[in-house]
């Protein structure tokens, strides 16, 4: 069994560094701070100070395109916007891709803005304007059971006509993305429950919320993200408004007809991390609030299904095809195929001594066949002489060391780009060495660059 997990084994393929100042660019911890890229603390977020430097690095002007094939809350393109350089960005997941859409939005009108605002103001103030006056009126028929443990009844109440006023109002697209979008920040905000990323823990009191009134909450999150914008106008460059960026709900495994060969000039992005982080239920919350799931089935049906295989709570055990290694993956990185493999079968026999018996053996080929495919992509629609940059982690299911930031830089090899420099970012997993459920392996971050000359 080759060891990928070797730094000397390709040395003549990578350059590896540590950054100091650059231990946080695979979190969200930058981002909380800035206008804008705050709206949403999306769990799987990056710095927006990491797309800064690689645009500044490879020198990415105003007139070129910089795409990103896992989108997430639109870190990258919001960067890109704010530098007035063009932007593609997909993105597989429905909602997160509205808060994306909205977070790209600048234009919002801030009169019709102010109006609504008031409008909700008036609304609260007057009990016989309230929607939930209405006779016969259940909150407990208007969520679903998560929901309903998440807040106080009279919360709920709230909620719920903050809701309904939000979809009965006629706005422009542009104000309606943008308070779709605030509506969502305050949820976890004022929860009385533990609703801290990435679980979701109804018994567990959040004594911080105690005192949180929802239009109070509600007017004071609306104008500090309209100062957002006006912040993020100002500090962007000049003509930034010029640029243009097309992001899509969709899938970047494949993006043939909808992103033309060798037309991005650089690529930045961060995919899942093979750590069995299941994105689809990170946003349970949010996807029953808003009705666009209402159970398990449906957010397996709606979300899970279009994703790329990263957790075990995606495996069908029964679908043999999708979880075997694929042809064009074997032909182009033989050697990777068979570390993953044996990697698979070691995780399969691991797994009947294992409690809860999760399937990792299956994760870890459905997720290298995935990303394989956006790999070889990435390389179709990547003009020559430019880089492609990956921020990820490596892991150890059961204790086996996966090194995917390794393996992503050999797939870009084996699918046609000429080398790859990997840069370690920071160490990880220290705070759970402590727990004795968990493996012993010392984990990292790293950026892997690939190049296509």
């Amino acid at each position: 069994m080759e060891n990928f997990g070797q730094f000397n084994l390709f040395s003549d393929a990578e350059r590896i560094s540590n950054v100091e100042d650059a231990k946080n660019w695979g979190t969200f911890k930058d981002s909380l701070r800035s206008p804008v890229h705050k709206w949403f603390t999306y769990p799987a977020g990056f710095s927006y100070k990491a797309v800064t430097h690689s645009i500044e690095r490879h020198n990415i002007k105003p007139g070129m395109v910089i795409y990103d094939p896992f989108m997430g809350s639109g870190t990258t393109n919001v960067t890109a916007k704010s530098l007035g350089i063009d932007s593609i960005g997909v993105e597989a997941h429905p909602f997160v891709y509205k808060i994306a859409k909205a977070k790209l939005e600048w234009n919002v009108n801030k009169l019709e803005a102010l109006l609504f605002i008031d409008k909700v103001n008036q609304c609260f103030k007057s009990t016989n304007s309230q929607i939930t006056s209405s006779v016969g009126f259940q909150i407990d028929k208007c969520f679903p059971e998560l929901i309903l443990k998440c807040y106080p009844e009279e919360t709920l109440i709230e909620l719920h006509t903050l809701k309904s006023l939000y979809q009965n109002e006629d706005l422009a697209q542009p104000t309606k993305e943008f308070f779709y979008v605030v509506i969502t920040a305050l949820l976890r905000k004022i929860s009385s429950a533990a609703t801290g990323w990435p679980y979701i823990a109804p018994k567990k009191v959040k004594t911080t919320s105690a005192e949180k009134n929802v239009l109070i909450e509600f007017s004071k999150l609306s104008y500090a993200m309209l100062e957002d914008l006006e912040k993020i106008k100002i500090s962007s460059v000049v003509g930034y408004e010029n640029s243009k960026h097309l992001i899509l709900n969709s899938d970047s495994r494949n993006t043939v007809g909808v992103i033309q060969n060798e037309s991005i000039d650089h690529v930045f992005t961060s995919p899942p991390y093979l750590n069995n982080f299941d994105y689809s239920d990170r946003t349970r919350l949010e996807l029953y609030f808003w009705g666009e799931a209402n159970n398990w089935g449906e957010i397996s049906h709606n979300i899970r299904t279009k994703l790329i295989t990263s957790a075990t709570t995606q495996i069908l055990r029964g679908d043999t095809e999708k979880y075997t290694l694929t042809d064009d993956f074997r032909k182009d990185c033989p050697k990777l195929a068979s570390f993953i493999q044996t990697s698979s079968n070691t995780l399969g026999e691991l797994r009947k001594v294992k409690g809860g018996k999760k399937s990792y053996d299956l994760m870890v080929i459905g997720y290298f066949n995935d990303m394989h495919k956006i790999v070889r992509d990435v390389f179709r629609v990547l003009k020559s002489n430019s880089q492609a940059l990956f921020v990820l982690g490596d892991s150890a299911p059961y204790g086996v060391h996966i090194p995917t930031d390794k393996l992503i830089g050999e797939i870009g090899l084996g699918v046609g780009f000429n080398n790859y420099q990997m840069e370690i970012l920071r160490k990880r997993g220290d705070k759970w060495k402590n727990n004795p459920q968990r493996h012993g392996v010392s984990l990292q971050e790293s950026i892997i660059i690939l190049e296509k000359k």
